[in-house]
This record gives C-alpha cells, structure tokens and sequence, in this order.
C-alpha cells in the first residue's frame, strides 16, 4: 500500500527547456549546442552542470548563478514550465487518498516559484531549503520526515537512476522511475532490465494505478 508520494521537480514535473536555454543565452552559445552538450553529459552519466564546464572550463556555477540573478537574467518557472499532466495527476492521486509531497533539488528561488503555482500537493520544498541534496541520504531521511508513512509505504518518483531511484531505495522508500526528459528516457531499457525500480512508469497519471493497485 502506497500511503504517500513524493515527486521530483526537474523534467518529473517541470520542463528544463528554459532553464537551459536561458543558460545558453547567458552564456552566449546557440541553444542547440547547449541542448547537445547536455545530452552527452547525460550519456556520460555525469552532473547535468559539466555541461556549462565544457563551454567553459573552470566555470564557477554558483558564482555564475548569483551573476545572473543580479543581472535581472535569473532563472525563472511558471505555469508554462509545467508538464500538462501535473495539476490533473496529482489531484487525482490526492483524491485516491494518498499524501502528496514535492521535494527535488532546486534552489529556494525556484522553490518559492514552485509554491507560488499552488500545486494539488500537501508539501513543497527543495533541497536548498534544508541545505542537503539528493542524491544524499539525509535528503531522503528528510523526506521521510515530510511522508508521515514508513518508507514501504512512501512512494518517490523521479527521472534520474542515479540521484532519485537507487538512493530512494537504499533508503527503503518504494521507487518509480519516469520515462521523461533526457535522464528518463536514455537510462529507461536498463531501469526495466534490471528491475532498479519498483514501478516503470510513462505518465504521472500511471501512478493511479500504484496508489490503488
């Protein structure tokens, strides 16, 4: 039984198109080299960030962020950002009955973006909020904190093998893995082959059937 569900943000709930393309902007490079890069790092298995080293070696990201934000060119998230089947998904699984928490790495910007959108969830937080980050074990202890059901019974979805679905498990939590965005769709054959999962799932709306089995 699934008592509660704990979502990833970036391309679980929301698009990354923006926040890619405003760092191409920034950093004057075509999107589409940007766009590439972030496919070969993912390919790689490496940090998404490696993708503005290798346009600039050396790059500060943090530093790079703060200057962004001072220049007004900071990142930003809206209603546009989201997957349609957000808002529909996650009000029918509140509806079925289970908790429904929100918690990803992001900065507490795009955290009080996130709950400026007033989702159907019960919590939203990010990692710069508690100052840990997946794919840490803290982070999921907190999580845990946040589902008020035993780890059996807590649900995290995400896209990421590496920082969302393997450390979620060795926390106890039950797993399902997202086939969305650029990490979902390309680690997706292995998720399944080697049942790193518990559930494999193509839509938020799949997760109806977990919650309700």
């Amino acid at each position: 039984m699934i008592r509660t569900v704990v979502l990833d943000i970036g391309e679980t709930l929301t698009r990354d198109d923006r926040y890619w393309a405003a760092w191409a902007d920034w950093l004057g490079v075509p999107r589409h080299t940007l766009s590439a890069l972030v496919g070969a790092v993912v390919v790689d298995g490496r940090d998404n960030a490696d993708a503005l080293r290798l346009l600039r070696p050396g790059l500060d990201v943090a530093a790079e962020y703060a200057a962004r934000e001072t220049a007004g060119r900071g990142e930003q998230l809206d209603e546009g950002d989201l997957y349609d089947d957000v808002r529909p998904a996650l009000a029918a699984v509140r509806a079925a009955g289970a908790r429904v928490v929100i918690a990803g790495n992001q900065s507490p910007k795009a955290g009080a973006m996130l709950r400026a959108l007033d989702l159907p969830a019960d919590v939203v937080t990010v990692s710069g909020d508690w100052g840990v980050a997946k794919p840490s074990r803290e982070f999921f202890d907190r999580v845990l904190e946040l589902s008020g059901a035993p780890a059996a019974e807590t649900l995290y979805v995400g896209d990421h093998p590496a920082n969302d679905i393997g450390p979620a498990r060795a926390a106890g939590l039950a797993t399902a893995h997202l086939r969305r965005g650029p990490w979902g769709f390309w680690w997706a054959d292995e998720v399944r082959a080697t049942g790193a999962a518990d559930y494999s799932i193509d839509s938020l709306f799949d997760l109806l059937s977990i919650v309700n089995p």
